[in-house]
């Protein structure tokens, strides 16, 4: 099975193609996903933030307040650090047993979208990483239209490498300032060099 990692910065077209690459038949996990999925009440990461950011970061619903444990963390990168030692190990491990199913299975590719990818050294699991890029004035149109403000915006970004480190390291890299289908031609021809396309 060739395995991709998929990364990129905040906003530049990671989820599109997820779904561009799960429409060609590639196994795909999206990491962001896990990452709420263990994050729900009565899961294990719940109850360790709630010790080490505070009870208030949980709603009276019991569910994580997320937009509060953002401005918390976001402002303070030894408490951004702290949440990402709750997180990571537990979403790395998930990912990781999905992948091993893939393989029992004979699965032909397969795609993990992690956006700290190469900030937490996860590129030797992958067969190839693919950063997904855009310009910054895309990007920050886009981060505007998901409706988070100036400051939001600058936290997340310096909470990441930067793209052109990404783009840098990355084996591939596909350009998102463009048409739908010009970011799905991209995809495929990837899929296609590296010999993954299931419907090749």
């Amino acid at each position: 099975m060739k395995l991709f990692g998929i990364t990129g910065g905040i906003g530049m077209g990671k989820s599109t193609s997820a779904r561009l690459l799960t429409e060609r038949g590639v196994s795909v996990i999206d990491t962001d996903i896990l990452a709420r999925e263990i994050v729900e009440p009565g899961e294990p990461a719940l109850e360790e933030i709630k010790n080490q950011f505070g009870a208030e970061m949980i709603g009276p619903d019991g569910r994580l307040r997320r937009d509060e444990l953002a401005r918390k963390v976001f402002a303070d990168a030894a408490a951004l650090r702290r949440l990402e030692n709750i997180l990571h190990p537990r979403i790395r491990n998930l990912w990781e047993l999905e992948v091993g199913k893939w393989r029992d299975h004979g699965r032909v590719a397969g795609a993990v979208i992690i956006p700290l990818l190469f900030e937490t050294g996860a590129q030797n699991q992958f067969d190839a990483v693919i950063c997904v890029a855009c310009s910054t004035a895309t990007q920050q149109a886009r981060l505007r239209e998901r409706g988070w403000n100036d400051e939001q915006i600058a936290q997340r970004l310096a909470s990441q490498w930067p793209v052109e480190k990404k783009i840098t390291e990355a084996d591939f890299v596909i350009w998102t300032d463009t048409p739908l289908e010009v970011h799905a031609s991209q995809l495929q021809r990837i899929l296609e060099m590296a010999g993954s396309s299931p419907s090749a």
